[in-house]
């Protein structure tokens, strides 16, 4: 359930969980929370070759369990939880080509089991889970055409079928469950950054269009509280007023507000303090997270901001125990956890940004 927007937290409720780290260094891995459970699946290497390997961490006794490995090995895939198990699909295998499989894990039987293949390979895939059935968005094909399809996954049936397109194809966007509405936002398409902001009507079956995010980054962030979209920092690409300009690092907030129906005019106080691409986002306790990425530093940030409602301006907070970029994240009410990615090579360390349930 969303945090509603005005009960705000303060800064010093959020602290950082270090959890042991995985048996793996991995980057573009794919978590899946379960009550008490992390599971982490494939990812990339140090050698850049897609892992067949799966973690499963009990969060109360922070023990790391190996889980058989998975038929198919795997790096970006897109996975949801179906009641107790675990669905994963799509992703890049070792030829870098997108993958069509979809392997489900039962923890009842401690084993993989291969279910109905998507009907086109695809990379980059966002999907969502509402009342037991999978919805997966979009993804990016083997010939790098970023793709519009919009497949439903029955778990009763094994069976995938088509529902309407996007209207805008694309892959690696940001989506976000609110009531009856799949919000999908950015993504890419090749390198070029999409600021096409649309949602998926469950029960019209159909697409609605909002006004496009103002401004066009590569590696920006996305976050939602209840009745607002956040898109955050990113690296913004010369245009065509300033061809020869090099691209740079940018700490622009933009915020759509659902109420009003439209992109909020950003003010000076409403950017974050750093400058930041390729990082985690989150929302906890009303307020909006951006941790680490990269910058103008040579290495990775460690610095982490949230954004205070109230006082319409950007906060410090206490820094990533572990810099680095690209990671993994996945969030419930009150936890947000950063999973792998890069330090000074793919990284093994697990750690959750926490609300305390009272201070």
């Amino acid at each position: 359930m969303p945090v509603p927007e005005m009960a705000l937290t303060p800064v010093k409720s959020l602290h950082w969980e270090v959890y042991p780290p995985m048996s793996a260094r991995r980057v573009y891995c794919t978590p899946v929370l379960q009550p008490g459970l992390l599971y982490v699946l494939g990812g990339c290497s140090e050698n850049g070759m897609p892992l067949d390997s799966a973690e499963v961490l009990d969060l109360e006794t922070q023990q790391w369990s190996a889980l058989p490995p998975l038929p198919t090995a795997r790096a970006g895939a897109s996975a949801v939880a179906l009641g107790n198990r675990v669905l994963v699909m799509g992703g890049m295998d070792a030829q870098q080509s997108p993958l069509a499989s979809v392997e489900v894990y039962n923890p009842d039987e401690g084993k993989w089991e291969r279910k109905n293949d998507l009907e086109q390979a695809s990379m980059g895939i966002t999907s969502v889970e509402k009342d037991g059935t999978v919805y997966a968005l979009g993804g990016m094909g083997a010939d790098t055409t970023p793709q519009a399809l919009v497949r439903i996954y029955e778990p009763t049936k094994d069976q995938w079928l088509p529902l309407t397109s996007m209207p805008t194809p694309r892959y690696g966007a940001g989506s976000f469950l609110r009531g009856n509405k799949i919000y999908v936002l950015g993504g890419r398409q090749g390198k070029l950054p999409v600021t096409a902001f649309e949602a998926f009507d469950l029960e019209t079956k159909s697409w609605v269009r909002f006004p496009c995010i103002p401004s066009r980054r590569a590696f920006s962030s996305c976050a939602a509280t209840e009745r607002s979209f956040f898109s955050l920092g990113g690296l913004q690409q010369p245009g065509p007023h300033n061809f020869y300009a090099r691209p740079h690092f940018v700490s622009t907030m933009e915020k759509y507000d659902l109420d009003q129906g439209v992109w909020l005019k950003p003010t000076r106080s409403s950017r974050m303090r750093e400058k930041r691409a390729d990082f985690v986002a989150g929302c906890l306790g009303g307020r909006v997270i951006a941790a680490g990425g990269l910058g103008n530093e040579p290495s990775p940030l460690a610095s982490v901001e949230c954004y205070n409602p109230l006082k319409r301006r950007w906060e410090y907070m206490p820094p990533l125990p572990t810099p680095r970029c690209s990671c993994a994240s996945v969030q419930t009410l009150n936890m947000l956890f950063l999973i792998g990615g890069v330090s000074q090579g793919p990284s093994d360390a697990v750690e959750a940004l926490c609300l305390r349930e009272s201070v």
